[in-house]
């Protein structure tokens, strides 16, 4: 659907050049809701507008539905733009117009009929909950509202691809998850494509099918969202996910525990698996529950779990063996009370 290929955008000054996209190549796939995350500067929202030739590539390739945009006229570009929506953090409403003026707007761009343009209008506000809001202005609405007539706007001309740049981060926690249920309430049912700028982590976990981390201008790790959090490549993206979940095992934990300490992290269907009592059942150790937490991203579970394992050491090093043959991670944190024992170190 969208195609970006070595693609990177430099900007001269007299003295020094600035990258702010540095050969990146990335593949979105039609219908889906697909995440940038990275903070300040990463070159995340140049990327972004370089989807719509907002600003114009210094090199590469970008195509939207197998059309090439960086061939095309001034002409053939602003009618290929008709399809490609786009919200801002900003919302860059016409404060002088009331809402349904504010949707019709694009439709007059595209010459569409007055009598057109207003049924339209009110068939975009009612999809975004705004139906009685129409003859109201701006400055008469929340954030959420206003991003939200954003949207509506954006979808005026029955696009294919809607790009949000920071669309939620002007906004506070409530109106930022009612937002992000529209957004993938528009992708089922009208089946748009979506691309979406954040330096929330959490904005991801809510609604993207797969993402991109970016730092410095390139992509430093891709992949499908839950694997990206389950399985994290990159200490950014390591980064990034500890400010939605916190894997992190608190130090007295460690101090106060006398037996072996096993961190276990689980990952679809076996966070659902009656693993522990299995293992209790199995050897002759006793444990002690330290610490868990049961995450859930894209309708699947993520776990993880600290256990104090007592009993004798043969007891505990089989028990922990069949763990690894069981659990997707498996990490003894320290064995009867010594971060050094040999047991603790291994893999």
């Amino acid at each position: 659907m969208i195609s970006i290929e070595q693609l990177s955008k430099v900007y001269a000054s007299k003295d020094h050049e600035v990258v702010g996209v540095d050969h990146v190549s990335l593949e979105v796939n039609k219908g889906e809701i697909f995440g940038i995350v990275g903070y300040s500067g990463a070159g995340k929202s140049t990327l972004l507008r370089c989807m719509n030739i907002l600003e114009r590539p210094t090199s590469g390739k970008v195509s939207i539905d197998g059309i090439d945009l960086l061939s095309l006229s001034a002409k053939e570009l602003r009618t290929a733009r008709q399809s490609i929506g786009m919200i801002f953090q900003g919302f860059h409403l016409a404060m002088a117009k009331t809402v349904q003026e504010n949707v019709a707007f694009a439709l007059k761009a595209a010459k569409v009929g007055r009598q057109e343009r207003r049924k339209r209008a009110i068939e975009l506000l009612d999809l975004v909950g705004l139906s009685d809001k129409a003859d109201q202005y701006p400055a008469q609405l929340s954030g959420g509202q206003k991003q939200r007539v954003s949207i509506a706007r954006a979808l005026a001309n029955n696009p294919k691809v809607l790009l949000c740049d920071e669309a939620t981060s002007a906004l506070d926690p409530n109106t930022t998850k009612s937002i992000l249920q529209l957004l993938k309430k528009i992708n089922r049912e009208l089946g748009l494509t979506i691309v979406l700028i954040t330096h929330e982590m959490e904005v991801v976990k809510e609604i993207c099918d797969r993402c991109a981390v970016m730092e410095e201008g390139r992509i430093v790790e891709e992949g499908h969202t839950y694997d990206i959090f389950a399985s994290p490549q990159s200490d950014l993206t390591k980064r990034f996910i500890q400010t939605v979940i916190d894997f992190n095992i608190p130090d007295q934990l460690l101090q106060e525990a006398n037996g072996t300490v096993v961190h276990m992290k689980f990952t679809g269907g076996s966070a659902g698996e009656s693993i522990v009592s299995d293992l209790l059942q199995n050897f002759k150790i006793r444990g002690n529950i330290l610490h868990g937490k049961i995450d859930y991203i894209q309708d699947k579970p993520l776990g993880t779990f600290v256990m104090e394992l007592t009993g004798e050491v043969q007891e505990i090093e089989k028990a922990i063996e069949s763990l690894r043959t069981t659990v997707e991670e498996v990490e003894v944190l320290q064995h009867d009370g010594f971060a050094d024992h040999p047991i603790a170190r291994a893999e």
